[in-house]
């Protein structure tokens, strides 16, 4: 007994459709795994670099690795995903901006899928959209400023220990191979990184212009103006890091007192950015026909895009008054 033609079609369509949420769930993982995989947790790795340098990579795919050459593409003037590739890097990902964005598209397309057999199509692609694409980037970000602060934090220790090995007589160059082999990641793999430049050909002082560009932090801009001075001018170093190690540490706990006296001011902008959002849900859910009576009254929608708006700034207001610069 052959089945209808229809039926047929539907049975192959289904077919075809799991089959390509299989395969998407596989992709998914499997660029969630190289994701993962890029971050060594700092107790088990003390150095991305010493990792590599123990299974046997040369210092060319070290740094080919480690410091690529960042290529000017059409795609660098994207919004949100421009700057992915810097933003990678500086996080410590393992992982191209290509294969991380071919991953985030597929757990889309796949989160779409399964979510439209849910919720309706619109719904289901911006669940899938802010689950797959933004969150993803969003969290490489907050990733990069975590990195980003640990090597600040370690930023001292690292010119403190530089100026020990300098007074007792070892060069700069060993002084600064000491620190990226003693000093856990992110600190170890960057001053690692200057090593193997200087190793390669470059100048000491274009190297350090380099790490300062790479992670575009004032403090690590200082070290290399400071070391671009020395080099050119000669003096002693060992107390000018020494100097420039107190700055730091000055700095930051300045940075932290800021952040201490004024959390009282974030956690009510961030109430209050909050609490009409709140209340609206609170309201839609214990009576609905409380704005469902007047949903389809003719300046309904011009007022709740004002409404909306008026939230938005007041969240940005808020925001700006009381994001002080740490």
């Amino acid at each position: 007994m052959e089945l209808p033609e229809s039926i047929v079609n539907n049975l192959n369509a289904q077919l075809v459709l799991y089959i390509g949420v299989v395969v998407g769930v596989l992709l998914l993982f499997e660029g969630l795994r190289q994701l993962l995989s890029g971050r060594g947790r700092q107790d088990e790795v003390r150095s991305r670099r010493m990792k590599m340098i123990a299974q046997g990579a040369s210092t060319e795919e070290i740094l080919a690795i480690l410091k690529p050459e960042e290529k000017q593409t059409l795609a660098r003037r994207l919004p949100l995903v421009g700057d992915l590739p810097v933003v990678l890097r500086q996080a410590g990902v393992g992982m191209s901006s290509g294969a991380f964005l071919t991953t985030s598209f597929v757990g889309f397309v796949v989160a779409a899928v399964v979510f439209a057999q849910i919720i309706g199509l619109i719904a289901a692609v911006l669940a899938a959209f802010l689950l797959c694409m933004l969150l993803p980037i969003m969290a490489v970000r907050l990733q990069r400023n975590q990195r980003i602060d640990d090597l600040v934090r370690q930023l001292p220790d690292a010119l403190d220990m530089m100026a020990r090995g300098l007074r007792v007589g070892h060069p700069l160059s060993a002084s600064l191979q000491t620190v990226a082999s003693e000093m856990p990641d992110p600190i170890g793999t960057e001053f690692g990184l200057v090593v193997d430049q200087v190793s390669f050909g470059d100048e000491l002082v274009d190297a350090f212009n380099e790490f300062a560009d790479r992670l575009n932090q004032e403090d690590v801009h200082y070290l290399a103006t400071a070391i671009a001075i020395q080099h050119g001018t000669g003096g002693d170093l060992a107390r000018l890091l020494s100097t420039l190690s107190k700055v730091i540490r000055d700095r930051l706990t300045m940075r932290r007192k800021v952040k201490a006296i004024s959390a009282e001011g974030r956690l009510s902008a961030a109430i209050l950015s909050v609490v009409p959002v709140i209340i609206f849900v609170g309201l839609n859910t214990m009576s609905p026909s409380y704005y469902g009576d007047i949903a389809e009254e003719p300046l309904a929608k011009p007022l709740i895009a004002v409404v909306v708006a008026l939230v938005l700034l007041n969240a940005f207001i808020l925001r700006r008054l009381v994001a002080f610069r740490f």
